[in-house]
């Protein structure tokens, strides 16, 4: 898939805190409706990639592009725009713990719509209903579960109906149950809805269940050392890192900077 053709497309993009470069010359597709996943150890760049993608910071070198479109090299009103069209959930689900659920949806929806306040309060329960949440709008964040919030989170982040969600961690602190149905709910949000969705995570689990395509981020060689269907690079990758990483195999000498083809 070329960048033109691809949802989202990653090209040439080095990301650096100053002269520490944290990934170079990365390059990869992400298709329209697809669950894309950004993989890795420990410290290799993943959430920075993500600051990236969604606008909260300029990469060292290259650009993204959506619909083809570049985005860092387009003016601040043009980026502001397309920002607009993504949602994002955050590792905490970061609700505003004075509103209740649907306080929490509405909020963007009072800010950057002119819907009339029965409007939001009905989008808002449609939107809790889609994670099912349905019949908790006035709860406050504290008086649900973790992985209810996280639901709750997905939801707000749903507000302006995206084209593209992006995840940071979504699993995290999640038990096997609760990481499962979100891992569920991902899928039936992508099938139903057709929505992209770009993923954070080294949850093993949740990346078999949910993934269409990756990119693999190596911290030793600072940039990708794969990129395709995880099921696959778990016994096809020709680097033996990935392989290793996603067998939970502990990694042989050298293989670490072995090439990827």
């Amino acid at each position: 898939m070329s960048g033109a053709d691809a949802h989202i497309g990653v090209e040439g993009l080095t990301m650096a805190y100053g002269d520490f470069v944290i990934q170079r010359d990365l390059n990869f597709s992400v298709g329209k409706a697809e669950v894309f996943i950004i993989m890795g150890g420990s410290g290799c760049g993943k959430s920075t990639l993500l600051k990236v993608m969604i606008g909260l910071k300029a990469p060292a070198k290259g650009d993204i592009t959506y619909h083809g479109q570049p985005f860092w090299g387009s003016p601040e009103a043009e980026r502001e725009a397309t920002m607009r069209r993504f949602g994002v959930l955050f590792q905490s689900g970061a609700l505003f713990s004075g509103l209740t659920l649907a306080e929490n949806i509405g909020l963007q929806l009072s800010m950057f719509t002119d819907l009339s306040s029965n409007d939001i309060a009905e989008q808002a329960s449609l939107k809790l209903a889609l994670v099912g949440l349905k019949g908790f709008e006035d709860f406050y964040p504290a008086e649900i579960s973790g992985g209810m919030r996280k639901r709750a989170g997905l939801a707000r982040a749903m507000a302006l109906d995206p084209e593209i969600l992006f995840y940071d961690e979504p699993s995290a602190g999640l038990d096997p149950v609760s990481s499962r149905l979100l891992d569920d709910l991902i899928l039936a949000l992508r099938d139903s809805l057709g929505t992209t969705i770009v993923v954070v995570t080294h949850e093993l689990a949740s990346i078999f269940t949910i993934a269409d395509n990756s990119v693999f981020l190596d911290p030793t060689t600072k940039t990708q050392l794969a990129t395709g269907d995880p099921k696959q690079l778990k016994d096809e990758s020709p680097n033996a890192y990935v392989r290793d990483f996603l067998n939970r195999r502990a990694p042989m000498p050298g293989s670490v900077t072995e090439q990827s083809a």
